[in-house]
């Protein structure tokens, strides 16, 4: 269904992209290159089961989780409309599982509450549904209510122009609310029909990320959606379009107006994703790094690390071989990256012997053994990673005097903690170079450096009593995102270890 305008009125300080409204677009599932990667959309209705085991892009599964499809049935035998929007209509397109899955409907929340038996409405300002199945939430809003939002908040008013049938318009009206074009997809799982009123599939297609309305505008409205901006680029390996980019820049500072809750949210959801190294690259590349990890900027600054650089360090290195081990339905529990943050401070700080490094990370993996965490270590038969500064040409070291290197790193990665939440010492990270923004953002909160700082404490405490070592290399993923101290200890070691001392894959 093709329509040439939507006729509207609008008030003079406000202007919508030409593109907003030059037509209302249709996509039968499949009919388009973008959206042919979908697997098996006619099984939405039976519940497959997820195998831990497989890999998240094996087509044998389907991507759309068993509580979702719970929800999106229940909903339909009552007679209402479902549509699943946003950003997993755009990862399934793109044959990525989805993050989490949000679902619009026709139903009233009441009546939604109605449906199912464990249900809250939640919010006040924007109310939702969130329907408990098991340990899972599903969110669900209501096109009534997202009507009401659209009528408060925008600053212009529409008619639905002749050709236009309500339902149309009160989903392109809906998609209008959304941050990015890419994010402003509607998906009709019984139908299996796309609905595309703002372009999104052209720039999914393009691998464009590109906010809705005026990018100026949209950032001020709301400025989290600048560091979704570098999420969604990040974890896709996306583009901003011109206008975005000049925006995400120079408007950055802005992100400082974010609670610091928010902000830890924003940066868990940017590092323990599977996207970090790319994220932590783009946040330098747009200078947002220098604003929310002061310390880390400056690391980059005094290595001559550019706004473009494509080397790598021992910093980007370490997140890249987290990146590895995790997946957007696969995540860790933030203290796992703010450890590893820690730890890189201190050896950047302080470099030290690959062995010192080897035996720290066995004895973390091990829970404070010294003794087994050294004798592995000296059997170590490949060569550590030479291209790090922060490592030193390897010495011949006693047993006491490893132990004592090992417990004073130990001592120092807990430091380094500290420094990571002294708001003095973040602010003069970068106080050497005059053009940086000054920072003294602390959004690490003190249950979180707790949580953290016991990774570092078994290695300084000895071997723990009853610490049992893990038994092969299969991460248990529930565990990891909940913050098991042991799941997150195992795979931190396991991270530091594979990063100074990497696979030869010609071996």
């Amino acid at each position: 269904m093709a329509i040439s305008g939507l006729a509207f009125s609008c008030k003079p300080q406000f202007s919508l992209r030409p593109s907003l409204f030059h037509c209302i677009r249709k996509a039968r599932f499949g009919s388009v290159a973008a959206i042919e990667t979908l697997d098996e959309p006619e099984s939405l209705i039976k519940y497959n089961t997820y195998n831990s085991d497989d890999s998240p892009h094996k087509g044998n599964t389907s991507m759309i989780d068993k509580p979702t499809r719970k929800v999106l049935n229940g909903l339909k035998k009552k007679g209402y409309e479902v549509y699943l929007v946003g950003g997993c209509v755009r990862d399934l397109m793109l044959n990525r599982i989805p993050k989490d899955f949000d679902i619009i409907t026709s139903a009233e929340l009441k009546e939604v509450v109605r449906v199912f038996s464990q249900c809250e409405i939640v919010g006040k300002r924007f109310p939702i549904c969130h329907v408990h199945f098991e340990n899972t939430i599903v969110e669900v809003s209501s096109f009534s209510t997202s009507g009401r939002r659209f009528s408060r908040d925008f600053k212009y008013e529409f008619e639905r122009p002749i050709g236009c049938d309500e339902k149309d318009f009160i989903r392109w009206r809906n998609c209008l609310q959304r941050d990015f074009t890419i994010n402003g997809l509607m998906f009709d799982p019984y139908a299996k029909i796309i609905y595309d009123y703002i372009g999104g599939i052209e720039d999914i297609r393009k691998a464009k990320v590109q906010t809705v309305i005026p990018a100026s505008t949209s950032f001020q409205e709301d400025c989290a959606r600048i560091l979704r901006a570098i999420r969604i680029a990040a974890r896709l390996g996306f583009r901003f379009s011109r206008e975005t980019a000049h925006f995400v820049k120079h408007l950055s500072p802005s992100i400082l107006k974010l609670d610091r809750g928010r902000l830890l949210m924003e940066m868990n959801y940017m590092l323990a994703y599977g996207s970090a190294e790319a994220s932590l690259r783009l946040l330098w590349k747009f200078g947002l790094l220098e604003v929310l990890l002061p310390i880390q900027a400056a690391y980059l600054v005094k290595h001559g690390f550019r706004r473009r650089d494509k080397r790598s360090n021992l910093l980007l290195s370490l997140f890249s071989n987290l990146d590895k081990l995790l997946a957007p339905d696969r995540p860790c529990h933030s203290s796992l990256w703010i450890a590893i943050l820690a730890f890189h401070k201190a050896l950047s700080d302080q470099p030290r012997d690959p062995l010192v490094v080897a035996v720290f990370s066995l004895a973390v993996y091990n829970g404070g053994d010294m003794l087994e965490a050294v004798k592995i270590a000296r059997r170590i038969n490949k060569s550590h990673d030479e291209s790090f500064c922060e490592l030193l040409e390897p010495r011949d070291l006693d047993f006491e005097a490893l132990k004592h290197e090992v417990m004073d790193f130990a001592e120092s990665s807990k430091g380094a903690l500290s420094k990571m939440t002294d708001e003095y010492f973040v602010s003069q990270a970068m106080a050497g170079y005059s053009r940086a923004p000054f920072s003294d953002l602390v959004f690490i909160p003190l249950a979180l450096y707790l949580k953290a700082s016991k990774i570092f404490e078994c290695v300084r405490g000895g071997g723990e009593r009853r610490f049992a070592s893990k038994q092969g290399s299969k991460i248990d993923y529930e565990s990891l995102a909940y913050g098991s101290p042991q799941e997150v200890r195992h795979t931190f070691a396991r991270i530091v270890f594979d990063t100074v001392y990497p696979l030869d894959l010609t071996e």
